[in-house]
């Protein structure tokens, strides 16, 4: 089964040596596309570097930093176009611990999405300051309501997603850009009947660097919401519920 792992990054140095390290000496075969966005402390170059050690390593240089969810939309459609069947996505700064990436493609075999939970039986969250563990707890709660989601941690970064699951919502009109593209991809899957499961993760407070969560990344997941709210409401009105229209543009 032909996996890669997919890590957007900006400005995340001195974690990479050792995520890359731990990446690569996994039990597993696994292919490592980065999606940097010019970081200003040379993450870039450093990537490019290390590719002459690991082969199966690349690296997509992008002009600027332009969101979390851009950076996802435009690796996968690059990625869909070769023989890859299963799609991790985690996060470079050593939150999401690599070893947990074959309890996530094992499970995968029987979900279409699979969600490395912090929250589900089993999942936690270390050395994250209260007010932090607040906004997350209060994110999928709403997400929870507003949605209809039956999953714990519609916000988490760290998951697997099978080949069918993403050429279908290539086809949708996934709108986010920042943090809260992570529920709308959550969202799609359940509203269009793909398949979901959560295995539980250690999650761990980034080391080295800072957060890229600011008060804006939170005005735009509230409107993310919102705008699937009416989405949801609309749609079970209609009741329609097909696969994502093939007209649209895209990821």
């Amino acid at each position: 089964m032909k996996t890669v792992i997919v890590i957007p990054t900006y400005n995340e140095l001195e974690n990479i040596p050792i995520l890359v390290h731990r990446l690569t000496t996994l039990a597993i075969p696994l292919d490592l596309f980065f999606i940097d966005d010019n970081s200003p402390d040379g993450t870039g170059d450093l990537l490019d570097t290390l590719r002459g050690k690991h082969p199966c390593l690349r690296v997509m240089h992008r002009s600027k930093k332009t969101g979390l969810g851009s950076a996802y939309r435009e690796a996968y459609r690059h990625l869909l176009q070769e023989s890859y069947e299963r799609f991790i996505a985690m996060d470079a700064d050593l939150s999401h611990q690599p070893e947990a990436i074959p309890d996530l493609i094992r499970a995968s075999t029987e979900a279409d999405l699979v969600i490395g939970s912090r929250y589900c039986a089993g999942g936690q969250t270390k050395h994250w300051p209260l007010g932090r563990r607040i906004l997350s707890r209060t994110a999928n709660q709403l997400a929870k309501n507003l949605l209809g989601l039956d999953v714990e941690d519609a916000t988490g970064g760290f998951r697997c997603y099978r080949r069918a699951l993403l050429s279908a919502l290539n086809e949708g009109d996934v709108q986010s850009e920042g943090y809260a593209y992570q529920i709308e991809m959550t969202y799609l899957t359940k509203f269009f009947g793909f398949r979901i499961q959560e295995v539980p993760i250690i999650f761990e407070e980034r080391l080295y660097a800072t957060s890229k969560i600011c008060s804006s990344e939170i005005t735009l997941a509230m409107k993310t919401l919102m705008r699937l709210r009416v989405h949801r409401t609309h749609r079970n009105i209609q009741g329609n519920s097909e696969p994502p229209n093939h007209s649209k543009s895209g990821f």
